[in-house]
């Protein structure tokens, strides 16, 4: 593995936490997650999704994060990923319009065979430039394509076709499905542990990463991590925190005219998120 990220998940994975994964957007979504990085002295990637690449356009937000990093960041170790790449083309600006250190291409909804195939592309690509790659195995249901049911057995991780899709592509780390959900869709009711822990048993030196989790609390935390989850994505949280924060300061009327009055509000509720995610998964340590 390589670069911060690579750093990042493989000291995780040596002494038995967990880190997260945050998205970004836009300048206080970055300044909010790396201030919060600094003030506990903790490592954290931070992460943006093709679509926002597409708003913000992708030179203007790598620059507004790297910017971040190197102006903020202080003595924390902080990644920059491409979270669920959809295509080639995704891995390709994110490397070099973007300059990111890590890519996830998410082939998750092919069957196992494209998979494999796009998923060793990348890699072959991504590695030549020193660049760590994420795959997915198994769905991670999401209401926008799922609707508002699953059939979780079909959906989850396979531990054996894990184990062939990490040998035949060479990929570095690895998001599973156990029962997790993106954003509001309704979960398992109970995460899939025995599943879990096969598949770190198959693969027991790649990490293993828990999108969907935003609302996880510390026992689910902790069982996750018991079984080889190190890093957990958040988005929704976040959101739902700058959101939040942003209508009790325009809400029921604005009485300002300066709009950093409420962004910086919001921002500051985002640090607070993030301080407080960081720290439950820096906590859930295992027993060695």
């Amino acid at each position: 593995m390589r670069g911060k990220v690579s750093e990042i998940l493989i000291k995780a994975t040596e002494e038995g936490y967990a880190v997260g994964a945050f998205n970004t957007s836009n300048l206080e979504f970055s300044q909010g997650i790396i201030r919060a990085a600094k003030v506990l002295k903790r490592p954290c990637i931070i992460q943006v999704t093709p679509s926002s690449i597409k708003y913000a356009g992708a030179k203007n937000i790598g620059a507004i994060v790297q910017s971040v990093i190197n102006n903020e960041s202080g003595e924390a170790s902080i990644g920059f990923h491409l979270d669920h790449g959809k295509t080639f083309e995704d891995v390709v600006v994110a490397v070099e319009e973007i300059g990111m250190d890590s890519v996830m291409i998410d082939a998750s909804t092919e069957n196992l065979e494209n998979n494999i195939a796009i998923t060793k592309k990348v890699v072959e690509y991504a590695h030549k430039h020193n660049v760590t790659v994420q795959a997915e195995l198994g769905r991670v249901p999401v209401t926008s394509r799922d609707g508002r049911t699953v059939d979780w057995d079909k959906a989850m991780t396979n531990p054996k076709e894990a184990r062939r899709l990490i040998e035949e592509t060479g990929a570095d780390a690895l998001a599973v499905g156990i029962g997790n959900a993106h954003g509001f869709f309704k979960e398992r009711e109970v995460p899939d542990w025995k599943r879990l822990e096969k598949i770190k048993e198959l693969i027991p030196n790649t990490p293993l990463i828990m999108h969907g989790a935003s609302d996880w609390g510390k026992a689910k935390v902790k069982e996750a991590v018991a079984r080889g989850i190190v890093c957990f994505n958040v988005d929704t949280d976040i959101r739902l925190a700058f959101i939040n924060a942003l209508c009790g300061q325009t809400m029921p009327k604005c009485d300002f005219t300066d709009p950093r009055k409420a962004l910086g509000v919001a921002r500051e509720a985002i640090t607070g998120k993030v301080v407080e995610k960081i720290e439950m998964f820096k906590n859930a340590v295992i027993s060695r």
